[in-house]
Order: C-alpha cells, then sequence, then structure tokens
C-alpha cells in the first residue's frame, strides 16, 4: 500500500504522467460500465429466458417485471454483493424499513452504488478536459472526492428514506391504534381487525396498511401469528408498533381480552403522546433563544444604538 502511494505522489509531479492515468482510469471505467450494460442486456433479451418468461405469464405485470430485472441482475450480483454476511444483512433491514421489498432490493442497491462511484470520477475527469486551465493533478484529487461522495451517496440517501417512512408510520399509528380499538370492540377477530384498517388506511396512511396487510398476507400462507407481529416489529423498527406487538403477543400466548388490552394500551398511548407534546412545548423557549440572539437582537441593537453611534461619532469628528 505504501508503494502505491508513492507511486502516486511520484506521478503526481509529472503532469503528463498524471494525465495518462487520469484516461487509463476514465477508460477503465467506461468499460467497466459498458461491460455491466452488455452482461444485463444480454440476460434481459435471452430468447430462452423470454419464452420461460411467456410461458408463466400467470404473475401479474409487476411480478414479471421484478423476475425479468432478477434474472437479468443476476450474473452481476455475485460481482457487486459484499462478502460481509452481517453488512448484507443491515443494508438489506434498512431497504426493508425503506420500503424496497423485492428480492433484488439489495442486487440492485449495490449495483445503483457502484454505478455512482464510477460515475462521478468520469464525469469530474469529462469535466476537466473541457477546462485547461485546471491542473491533471487538480483533476485527480477531485476525482478521488467524486469517487469518496459516490461511496457515502447512496447510504446517506437511504437512510433518509428510512427516516422519512419512520416519520409516516408514527404519523400514522395513532389513527391505526384508534380504528383497531373500535373494530376489536365492535367484535371482529384480530386477524379481521388488522384487514379493515389496513382497508380504511389505504389512501390516507399507505405505509402502514401495508405492513399491516403484510401480516395477515404471512398469516394466511402459513407463518405463526406471533411471529408475523415480530415480523411487523423488526420491519419499521418503530418502539410503538414494538410495543403493541409485544402486547398483543402476550394477549395471546396468556388468552387474555385483545378489546380490554387495547383499550388500556391505547389510553397509555395517548397519555405518553401528551406528556411528549407538553415536552416538545416546554423546550421551545430554550430553542428559541439561539435564532433570537442571531437574527433579531443584532437588527435590534442596530436600530436602537445606531443613530447614537453615528451621532457620538460625528462629534468626535468635528473636534
Amino acid at each position: 500500500m505504501e508503494s502505491i502511494l508513492d507511486q502516486l505522489l511520484i506521478a503526481s509531479d509529472d503532469p503528463i504522467i498524471l494525465r495518462q492515468m487520469v484516461v487509463w482510469l476514465s477508460a477503465l471505467s467506461v468499460f467497466i460500465l459498458v461491460l455491466g450494460g452488455a452482461v444485463l442486456a444480454i440476460n434481459y433479451f435471452d430468447p430462452l429466458r423470454r419464452r420461460v418468461n411467456t410461458l408463466a405469464g400467470k404473475a401479474h405485470k409487476e411480478q414479471r417485471l421484478v423476475l425479468k430485472v432478477a434474472t437479468a441482475v443476476g450474473p452481476v450480483a455475485a460481482f457487486v454483493l459484499p462478502q460481509n454476511e452481517l453488512e448484507r444483512n443491515t443494508v438489506m433491514l434498512k431497504l426493508h424499513r425503506a420500503g424496497f421489498r423485492t428480492p433484488i432490493a439489495l442486487q440492485a442497491f449495490y449495483l445503483i452504488k457502484i454505478m455512482i462511484i464510477l460515475l462521478l470520477p468520469l464525469m469530474v475527469v469529462v469535466a476537466g478536459n473541457w477546462m485547461p486551465d485546471i491542473e491533471s493533478n487538480k483533476i485527480l484529487v477531485y476525482s478521488l472526492i467524486a469517487g469518496g461522495i459516490g461511496f457515502i451517496l447512496p447510504s446517506y440517501v437511504l437512510d433518509k428514506l428510512v427516516e422519512s417512512r419512520a416519520r409516516a408510520l408514527t404519523n400514522a399509528f395513532p389513527d391505526a391504534l384508534d380504528l383497531l380499538v373500535v373494530c376489536v370492540e365492535s367484535g371482529l377477530g384480530l386477524a379481521a381487525a388488522l384487514q379493515r384498517v389496513s382497508d380504511e388506511l389505504g389512501v390516507s396512511h399507505p405505509e402502514l396498511a401495508y405492513e399491516l396487510a403484510t401480516v395477515n398476507a404471512e398469516v394466511r400462507v402459513g407463518v405463526p401469528r406471533e411471529q408475523a407481529l415480530k415480523n411487523l416489529a423488526e420491519r419499521t423498527g418503530l418502539e410503538d408498533i414494538r410495543g403493541l406487538v409485544g402486547l398483543l403477543v402476550q394477549t395471546m400466548r396468556f388468552g387474555t381480552g385483545v378489546a380490554d388490552a387495547l383499550r388500556v394500551y391505547s389510553e397509555e398511548f395517548r397519555d405518553k403522546r401528551t406528556q411528549k407534546a407538553e415536552e416538545m412545548a416546554a423546550k421551545m423557549g430554550t430553542k428559541l433563544i439561539f435564532p433570537l440572539v442571531l437574527c433579531m437582537f443584532p437588527m435590534f441593537f442596530v436600530v436602537a444604538v445606531g443613530p447614537a453611534v453615528i451621532r457620538i461619532m460625528d462629534a468626535f469628528s468635528q473636534m
């Protein structure tokens, strides 16, 4: 590693060698992108695969599209996926919490990440060739910075998508809990109540509606109800839903009434929301100090003290 750094430092002193390195790196990036696109195209337009997909045309249109993309990305997946299983599981969990549940979500994420890592430095190199005033060593530095940004950017965007979906689920949870209490108290079973709440929230809160529908779908295919509820808590990663799932699991395990347990939990959750709102209101005064000091007080001092300062300066200038 040190020898490579020494060679790069030596090459940075010679602009001709440095420009040749940039050109070769650009050519390598283009070659990798073209090769990856060719592999995807060959697998996508393979007549045998298209014939198989035609014969298996009973699936929905979206499922067939996912299958086509999965077969096309399959040969590339072995090269783009990390070898560390812990990292793969962590990224897969983030993708699930962001709402990406397709079988190719992990492969697509790393494929996009590699393409961004290659494209951003390539764009910097192309832009640098149109600007002859920029030195070659600066182009190399900017390309490395662009590659670092391309390495960080997909993970950053994924984290923001996870946070956005978590906020949407958090905002939808109180309405879902109230509807669930009403449905259970009206005589519906837990599965029917979850399905009814999912149908009612399909327009206003589609994220939570999808999660509740997924629970019923898992139960219908044979997953135990307790495990399906635990999967819901794991997919969302929210403490409120985790608490509700724990309550429902204990209720089913010990045979207590679901309606009474949901009513008590709803009251506790409402009290917790009230306390959280009061806490946020109490912190508002402290949070307003910095905008007032930085924005309003300087203008106030300029208006209040400014004329007096001007008069004092005029008085000293006339002496």
